[in-house]
C-alpha cells in the first residue's frame, strides 16, 4: 500500500489538493475529511448568486460527487476530527474513530466572527458562511423583509445588493465612517456607498450596535445610540477567524492562523496547511499574514501537491480578490496596506475605473471597477514592484502594460 495522505477539511482548498493530486498522479491513499455534509465547494456565490435563488447547490460543487468514487480516495463526511496526535501519526474523529496519515495537511478553513452582544443569540439573527447559513436565510426571503445588515464588508453589501434586487428593505449599520474600509480607498468607499443608496439601501455610519431584542426572535436592533429599528432579519457579517484551534492544541505553531513556510509546511515537517487557516510568508509585503482568498486557497493546494510529489514548490504569488454588487464587478490585485498615494484611472461616473495604489511611486495594487483590463495588467507590476509615473497612471488610454 502507498503513502497514507489524510486532509482534515473539505472546502475549496481541500478539493483543489485532491483534483492537483490526481493530475501528478499521486500514487497513495487519500483520506478526506470533512464537518458538512457536502463534497467540496465554492463559497464566493453564496452570497451572490446562490442566495439569490439563481443557482442550485450543486453547481457549487468544484468536481461532481462521481469524482470521489475512486479506490484511491476515502471521502467522510459530516465528520469532525478531535485530536491531532503526531507522534501516532494519527487523527482522532469525534465518534472516536482512529485515521492514521504518512502525511497530514490541514485545510481547517475559517469560521465567521460572531457578536457577543446581548440578544445576538436570538432566531432571526443569521451568519454567512457555508450552505446551510444561506438556506436558513432563504426561509425568510420569500416576501419583503426588513434587513439590517451588521457590517459593511464584502459579504454585507453582497447580501444588501442581493436583498434589495429581491425588494426587501435594507438597512446596513457599520462602526467605521465608510463602507469597505479595510480593504478600498476613500474613493472607492465614496463610489459603492453612492451606488448602493441609489438602488435604496441605508446606511447607519459609525454607528455602534447595542444588542437585539424579541420574545421568540429577533423583532428589533438596538443601537449604542439609544435608537432602535425593527427587524424582521439580521445578517451580520464583521468578518472571519481561522480554524487554527486543532493546530495549537497538537503543539504546531500558531499566529493568526497556523504558521507555515513557502512551501506551506508547518513547525511539524510531516503536516502542511492550506487556505484561510495559514498564516503564511508574503512576498510583496516582506512578512508573513493571512488572507482570505479563493486565490489562495487554490495556489496552495496546488503548492502543497506539487510538494508532496517530490517537487520543490514555493508559494509566492501576487494575491487578487473579487466582489460582485448589482452589476458591478470589483476585482482587486495586490495589497494596498502602506499606500502614500492613490491614482484614479477612468470615470467612476461612468461605472468603469480603477484605483491604483502606490507607496513611494511603486504600484502596491489595482482596485479595478468594471475594468477587467487594469485588473489583468496590474498583476505583473505589481508582482516587479514597477515605479510608474502618477500622471501616465492617469491617462486611462495608456495601457498599464505600456507602463
Amino acid at each position: 500500500m502507498g503513502e497514507k495522505l489524510v486532509i482534515v477539511g473539505a472546502g475549496h482548498s481541500a478539493g483543489q489538493l485532491v483534483a492537483s493530486l490526481r493530475q501528478k498522479k499521486f500514487a497513495g491513499q487519500i483520506t478526506l475529511v470533512g464537518d458538512e455534509a457536502y463534497f467540496p465547494y465554492q463559497r464566493p456565490p453564496l452570497s451572490k448568486k446562490f442566495l439569490a435563488g439563481e443557482l442550485p447547490a450543486e453547481r457549487l460543487y468544484l468536481k461532481p460527487e462521481s469524482f470521489y468514487a475512486d479506490p484511491s480516495t476515502d471521502v467522510r463526511l459530516n465528520t469532525r476530527i478531535e485530536r491531532i496526535d503526531r507522534t501516532a501519526r494519527e487523527i482522532t474523529t469525534t465518534k472516536r474513530e482512529a485515521i492514521p496519515y504518512d502525511r497530514l495537511v490541514l485545510a481547517l478553513g475559517a469560521r465567521a466572527r460572531v457578536l457577543n452582544s446581548a440578544g445576538a443569540d436570538l432566531p432571526g439573527v443569521h451568519y454567512l458562511r457555508c450552505i446551510q447559513d444561506v438556506t436558513d436565510i432563504q426561509e425568510h426571503f420569500g416576501t419583503r423583509q426588513r434587513l439590517v445588515i451588521v457590517g459593511a464588508g464584502y459579504i454585507g453589501l453582497e447580501v444588501a445588493a442581493v436583498a434589495r434586487t429581491l425588494g426587501h428593505d435594507v438597512t446596513v449599520i457599520e462602526m467605521q465612517d465608510r463602507v469597505m474600509s479595510r480593504v478600498v480607498s476613500p474613493q472607492v468607499s465614496e463610489f459603492y456607498e453612492k451606488e448602493h443608496r441609489a438602488h435604496g439601501v441605508k446606511f447607519l455610519l459609525s454607528t455602534g450596535l447595542a444588542g437585539f431584542s424579541g420574545d421568540q426572535r429577533v423583532s428589533s436592533v438596538d443601537l449604542d445610540n439609544g435608537d432602535s429599528l425593527p427587524v424582521d432579519l439580521v445578517v451580520v457579517g464583521i468578518g472571519i477567524e481561522p480554524n487554527s484551534e486543532l493546530a495549537a492544541e497538537a503543539g504546531l505553531d500558531v499566529g493568526d492562523g497556523i504558521v507555515v513556510d513557502d512551501r506551506c509546511r508547518t513547525s511539524d515537517p510531516g503536516i502542511f496547511a492550506i487556505g484561510d487557516c495559514t498564516y503564511h510568508p508574503n512576498d510583496l509585503l516582506g512578512r508573513s499574514l493571512r488572507l482570505e482568498s479563493v486565490h489562495n486557497a487554490v495556489e496552495q493546494a496546488k503548492t502543497v501537491a506539487a510538494n508532496i510529489c517530490g517537487e520543490d514548490v514555493r508559494y509566492s504569488q501576487v494575491p487578487w480578490f473579487w466582489s460582485d454588487q448589482y452589476d458591478l464587478k470589483l476585482q482587486i490585485a495586490g495589497l494596498s496596506q502602506g499606500y502614500d498615494q492613490t491614482v484614479i484611472r477612468g470615470k467612476p461616473d461612468e461605472r468603469a475605473f480603477s484605483c491604483v495604489y502606490l507607496r513611494e511611486g511603486r504600484l502596491l495594487a489595482v482596485d479595478a471597477v468594471n475594468s477587467p483590463r487594469d485588473f489583468m495588467q496590474s498583476k505583473q507590476l505589481i508582482a516587479r514592484g514597477a515605479v510608474v509615473d502618477p500622471q501616465r497612471l492617469a491617462d486611462s488610454s495608456v495601457a498599464l502594460k505600456d507602463m
